[in-house]
C-alpha cells in the first residue's frame, strides 16, 4: 500500500522507518509530517488512516493541541511591538479582575514563561462559556509559597485564556477572528484555526481508553488558545518558516522582539509540571538537551542545536525550528499512547530526521 511514505524511503530512510514503527507498534493509525531546510520543502507526507476506512491526507486539518500555543504568543508579541502592552505590565492592568487571591503582581512575561503559579485554574469545567472561564481563572488563587517569576510550572490552559482575552480586548474582536486576521492568513495558513471549520476535512487525534479510540479533543463553540489549534501540518511548518524569515511576511516584524520570544528567557528552572529542568522563551520551548537529552520531555531529538525553539502538543505533535541548520520540522501522529511511549517516539523520530539530513 502506498501510504504516502514510500516515495521518501530513499531520501528519508530512518524517518520513514521510525514512522512505520509507530504504525506497527499500534501507537497511532496515521499522521502527517513536514520537513524543510532554508524554506525548501524536503518531505511532506501523510500516511495511514485518519479514521476507520478514511486515508490520512495532506490537506486535512489535524489537532496540534499545545503546539499551537506559540501562535497565541506571537499575537501578544504584535501588541508589544505596537506599544499597546508591555511584557512586564501586570496582567491586571489589562484585566483588573485578575488581581485576586495573590495574583496582583503576575505579568505578561510570567504567563509566557510559565512562571505565574496559578495552575489550579487549568482544571476548569468544559461546559463553561468563555466569559465564565475567564472569571474562573481570575478567581483562582496563587499557589502556596509561589513568588511569580521565581518558580516554574507549565500552564496547560489558564495562562493562554488570559493572554487571548488580552488580545481580544485590545483588538476588539473575538480571538479566532483576531488570530486568523493578524497571524494565520497573512502568512498563508488559510486552513488553520482554533475552532472547527466544516469546509476543512478534519483528522482527529485519539486517546485510547479501555482499548477503544475516542477523540481526545472535545469540541466547543469557542477556541481554546492553549490547546485547540488545528490545520494541515505543513501550515504549522510554514509558521516556523515565517519566524525564521524563509517566507514572508513575518508575523512579528520587530526582529529584536522576535529574537526575545524565541531565545532563552527562563533558564535552568525546574518545571513543577514537567518535573524536569526546561528552558523557555516567551511562549516557546527552547531545546533543553543540556539537562538530559534522554530524559527531557517533548524535546527536539538528540542532535538538535541549542538554538532550536518550538512547541509540542500533548502526546501527539511536535513543531520546531533549528536556526543553526535552517531546519523546520512539524509532525502530528493521531493517537496519544501515554507519556512513556510518546517520549520515546519523539526522540526516535526527531533524531532520525537529523540523521537523514546529514545533521547527526
Amino acid at each position: 500500500m502506498d501510504d504516502g511514505l514510500a516515495k521518501f524511503k530513499g531520501s528519508f530512510p530512518r524517518t520513514t522507518a521510525a514512522l512505520r514503527r509507530t504504525l506497527d507498534q499500534g501507537l497511532n493509525t496515521g499522521g502527517q509530517i513536514y520537513i524543510s531546510t532554508h524554506g525548501h520543502p524536503q518531505m511532506h507526507a501523510s500516511f495511514g488512516f485518519a479514521a476507520p476506512g478514511v486515508r490520512m491526507a495532506n490537506e486535512m486539518a489535524i489537532s496540534w493541541f499545545s503546539a499551537g500555543k506559540p501562535i497565541t504568543a506571537i499575537a501578544i508579541g504584535r501588541l508589544v511591538a505596537e506599544g499597546a502592552v508591555r511584557l512586564d505590565d501586570p496582567v491586571a492592568q489589562s484585566i483588573p479582575e485578575f488581581a485576586q487571591n495573590g495574583k496582583e503582581t503576575i505579568t505578561l512575561r510570567h504567563l509566557l514563561t510559565h512562571t505565574g503559579g496559578f495552575r489550579s485554574a487549568d482544571n476548569h469545567p468544559e461546559h463553561l462559556s468563555w466569559d465564565e472561564i475567564i472569571a474562573h481563572i481570575c478567581a483562582a488563587p496563587l499557589e502556596r509559597n509561589w513568588i511569580p517569576g521565581e518558580k516554574a510550572g507549565y500552564s496547560t490552559r489558564a495562562s493562554w485564556f488570559i493572554l487571548a482575552q488580552i488580545v481580544q480586548q485590545h483588538r476588539q474582536c473575538n480571538f479566532e477572528a483576531c488570530i486568523r486576521r493578524e497571524v494565520l492568513e497573512p502568512i498563508g495558513m488559510r486552513n488553520s484555526s482554533f475552532v472547527a471549520r466544516p469546509q476543512v476535512p478534519f483528522a482527529p487525534v485519539y486517546t485510547s481508553a479501555n482499548g477503544a479510540l475516542t477523540p481526545a479533543l472535545q469540541e466547543t463553540s469557542y477556541p481554546r488558545p492553549g490547546s485547540s489549534a488545528r490545520g494541515p501540518i505543513n501550515e504549522l511548518g510554514r509558521f516556523y518558516e515565517s519566524l525564521c524569515g524563509f517566507v514572508q511576511p513575518s508575523p512579528l516584524e520587530d526582529q529584536r522582539l522576535l529574537r526575545e520570544f524565541t531565545t532563552r528567557q527562563r533558564i535552568g528552572m525546574y518545571d513543577q509540571t514537567f518535573l524536569h529542568i526546561i528552558d523557555m522563551g516567551l511562549g516557546f520551548i527552547i531545546n533543553s538537551n543540556e539537562y538530559g537529552a534522554e530524559t527531557v520531555p517533548y524535546g527536539y531529538g538528540k542532535h538538535a542545536s541549542s538554538a532550536a525553539f518550538g512547541h509540542s502538543g500533548n502526546q501527539c505533535s511536535c513543531a520546531f525550528a533549528d536556526p543553526s541548520h535552517g531546519l523546520v520540522v512539524a509532525w502530528c501522529l493521531n493517537q496519544q499512547p501515554g507519556e512513556r511511549l510518546h517520549q520515546k517516539r519523539v526522540r526516535d523520530l526527531n533524531s532520525a530526521i537529523y540523521e537523514d539530513l546529514g545533521l547527526g
